[in-house]
């Protein structure tokens, strides 16, 4: 087979006629509900491949270019992800029982409560976004997170500038130190979150869920948007409320209003 593109049926026939697709280039080629019971994918270019709902248990995928591919609902059941490429692939309600992972990049690939890995595995500590990850000190400047699930992860000094995290899930997470300007925040939820020492300058948390949060010794909350934030106790407020002139009375470029307003209007 070239490298022209074809059709979806035409790499399934090739797939179960046992030819090599190896050098197959396929971008962004939508593969979702085949199929692809131990097909032989070793080095694989699939970057941005939807492979949605697919059954790929058994599958030879080692050493693949999976950037970015859709994984929902995947069965990867005893799969051979030795050595892939899983860099920002959607990981949600995917099965990776008994899948080969070894030495396989997961950095900002998303997972959700639902993925089921291989027994043993350290997902958690690889870069990967989802529940109870570790992600301390991670770059993840303007990166696009909204709605995600991070409940419970640690994302101590983590550098989030300008990160949409609309809607996202942050409860009980670990922020303490990190960068957070200009961040959006708006109705995410951060019950119980950790917030100590944070910079939360220009940050919108609008209709943010703040219940039992930890917030002292921010670094900054000048221009911060706290307007129709949910369960932000009197005692928070008045801590913010006692920061400096200057902070309070900062415009937020992207609301219009500043941080006094916010708080108290």
């Amino acid at each position: 087979m070239n490298d022209s593109l074809v059709a979806p049926s035409e790499i399934l026939a090739a797939i179960r006629a046992g030819q090599s697709i190896e050098h197959l280039d396929l971008y962004r080629v939508d593969l979702g509900e085949l199929d692809l019971t131990g097909a032989h994918l070793k080095g694989l270019n699939s970057i941005g491949a939807n492979f949605s709902g697919a059954n790929l248990s058994g599958a030879d995928l080692s050493g693949a270019d999976l950037r970015g591919v859709n994984f929902t609902d995947t069965n990867l059941t005893g799969a051979n992800l030795a050595k892939a490429y899983l860099n920002r692939a959607l990981l949600y309600n995917t099965n990776l029982t008994d899948a080969d992972l070894t030495g396989a990049k997961l950095q900002v690939a998303r997972y959700d409560r639902y993925t089921i890995w291989t027994e043993g595995f350290g997902y958690k500590t690889l870069g990967a976004i989802g529940p109870n990850a570790v992600l301390n000190g991670a770059y993840l400047n303007t990166a696009n997170l909204r709605d995600v699930d991070l409940s419970g992860a640690n994302l101590l000094g983590s550098y989030l500038s300008g990160a949409d995290l609309t809607g996202a899930n942050l409860q009980n997470a670990r922020l303490s130190g990190a960068t957070l300007q200009k961040a959006f925040l708006t109705g995410a939820s951060l019950r119980n979150a950790s917030l100590n020492g944070v910079n939360l300058q220009g940050a919108d948390l609008r209709a943010a869920d703040l219940t039992d949060i930890k917030i002292e010794h921010v670094e900054s909350i000048a221009g911060a948007d706290f307007s129709q934030a949910q369960g932000l106790s009197d005692d928070i407020r008045s801590i913010l409320l006692g920061r400096s002139g200057a902070e309070l009375d900062t415009w937020n470029a992207f609301t219009r209003r500043t941080t006094r307003q916010s708080l108290t209007s």
